[in-house]
């Protein structure tokens, strides 16, 4: 009987769906976090008659037929990009992007990852840098006898000096945008690289258009709603005591069919 195979790639998927939900859930309070949702589509399908075909004379023909379904299969998982909330920290190096763009940083490999996490820091060669040392590009070093540090929304970096009490300017900060945001390839660490999916990174100052702002001493939290997940939990954890219930119905039906004499 196929609904045994039908069920279990129903209960595979919503396996798949709480996976899902559950990384959702664990990255509540991740900086710039982005939610995921599982796509799901149908299994290919047995024609025990097509539609269309030839009836029982020559100018008729099967409305509808006889399809039959062999299951659903995980489509895709995909990033739902919608803005989080900005949380205030007081770290003046901390910067949110309010709008579209990623920051661009260097791997140690010398690639550039993008990420959205704007937790920076200063190196021991005062370069600003994410949580996990890598140098934020193009590459702007504040100078040790800084005293203050403004970034404006546009991206512009300056630093107020002892003894000079005009800004001085020390670099740019720059964003990335991508046609397909979605198209990015995790890495963890709040990192993503460019693929073929998401097209080459489009370069330039906060601000410009179809870019966002910068906001000093804020940090983008993540856009995991709570009710949300628990509501989406639910309705899987449903659907795979569904799925289980057709198992276990299919079960008493074969044992049924063998104890017939």
């Amino acid at each position: 009987m196929r609904s045994l195979s039908i069920a279990a790639t129903g209960m595979l998927a919503q396996q798949t769906n709480v996976d899902v939900i559950s990384h959702n859930i664990a990255n509540m309070n991740t900086t710039g976090f982005k939610r995921q949702r599982a796509e799901f589509q149908d299994l290919l399908y047995q024609y025990e008659q097509r539609p269309g075909a030839a009836a029982s004379s020559a100018d008729a023909r099967v409305p509808s037929g006889i399809q039959l379904g062999a299951g659903v299969k995980t489509g895709a998982v995909y990033r739902i990009e919608q803005q989080g909330a900005l949380t205030q920290t007081g770290n003046r190096y901390d910067l949110a992007i309010e709008g579209r763009g990623y920051f661009p940083v260097t791997l140690a490999s010398g690639e550039t990852a993008y990420t959205r996490d704007g937790s920076f820091q200063l190196s021991d060669q005062g370069q600003l840098v994410t949580a996990q040392g890598l140098v934020v590009q193009p590459g702007i070093s504040i100078p040790a006898d800084a005293v203050d540090v403004v970034i404006s929304q546009t991206g512009l970096v300056q630093v107020k000096t002892a003894g000079n009490p005009d800004l001085q300017q020390v670099g740019q900060i720059q964003l990335a945008t991508f046609v397909n945001d979605a198209g990015l390839e995790a890495q963890g660490d709040n990192l993503f690289l460019e693929t073929a999916a998401s097209g080459q990174p489009n370069l330039a100052a906060p601000g410009d258009p179809g870019f966002g702002l910068l906001s000093q001493g804020y940090v983008e939290a993540s856009n995991v709603n709570p009710v949300e997940e628990i509501t989406a939990l639910i309705t899987a954890q449903r659907a795979y005591e569904m799925n289980s219930r057709v198992v276990k119905t299919v079960d008493e039906m074969l044992q049924t069919s063998s104890q017939l004499r």
